[in-house]
């Protein structure tokens, strides 16, 4: 199995820690994605390498298919198999770390099996907002935003923290308000001012965990924000939970949901190479 450089260090003291990769062979926009190749690989083996260059104890891919657990493994790589019947990813992994017997107190990071450009840095940083905080029982990344179309793209999730770099809320609507920039909504064929106002944050959907703390996420029942905004994490705050979002340097990674993502990824991929 390819591996990358490892040096992408950063000053989160960052402990012993499990990536979990969740894998559905059927997914409805791109059937068979995880075996669906990027630069000669499976994309979920991608992921795999990129995840093993953070540094973690072990990485293992949860499936619910014999197809992507034999590809992983002759990759290489560890695959765990669930439940078909799982609903959700968070469930595919509370299942595979009671499979893997990880101790409750163990971070687990849950990297999506779409994104093959994944930096690794991302990964060590949201491992090691547990290891900062060991009170927390799971933590998330966030990164800066720039530019106006993002703000106000409801596919595009934003976050605000408090005071202590915990969460408040998540939402696809802008927040929070920026009242004096948008003091009067422009009007048909005006402009919005040319930069949004600093402390925009987009929320980056990966997601550290204790191996403990996910089994009892995954055993609540979805919460009424979490279902008017469709936003899984909404859950943990409807239940008391204080979410760690760290700020990072790393913008999201890409993913690949269609063929076209596919098609840009494999470009992408013969323009840089290895990443080493």
């Amino acid at each position: 199995m390819n591996t990358y450089p490892t040096n992408d260090r950063t000053s989160s003291p960052v402990e012993d820690f499990t990536v979990l990769i969740p894998a559905r062979y059927a997914a409805s926009r791109l059937p068979g994605k995880p075996l669906r190749e990027v630069g000669g690989a499976p994309l979920v083996c991608r992921v795999v390498e990129r995840a093993a260059a953070a540094g973690a104890r072990q990485v293992a891919v949860a499936t619910d298919d014999d197809r992507v657990a034999r590809a992983v493994e002759a990759h290489g790589g560890r695959a765990v198999m669930t439940a078909a019947e799982c609903a959700s990813g968070t469930d595919r992994l509370a299942e595979a770390a009671a499979v893997l017997g990880l101790a409750d107190d163990e971070p687990v990071v849950n990297v999506q099996g779409d994104e093959p450009f994944l930096e690794p840095g991302l990964i060590r940083e949201v491992a090691g907002a547990l290891g900062a905080a060991p009170t927390r029982e799971m933590a998330t990344a966030a990164h800066s935003i720039g530019e106006w179309a993002t703000v106000v793209d409801p596919n595009a999730v934003k976050v605000v923290r408090d005071a202590a770099g915990d969460a408040l809320y998540f939402s696809r609507a802008p927040i929070p308000w920026p009242r004096e920039a948008l003091s009067r909504c422009p009007g048909p064929g005006e402009a919005l001012p040319a930069e949004p106002p600093q402390g925009f944050l987009l929320h980056i959907g990966i997601y550290a965990y204790r191996a403990g703390f996910l089994r009892t996420f995954a055993n609540w029942a979805p919460t009424p924000l979490e279902r008017q905004e469709s936003l899984e994490q909404l859950r943990a705050l409807e239940n008391g939970v204080r979410l760690r979002v760290v700020p990072t340097k790393f913008p999201p990674g890409i993913g690949v949901d269609t063929s076209e993502d596919l098609e840009r990824a494999n470009r992408l991929w013969a323009e840089s190479g290895d990443f080493s």
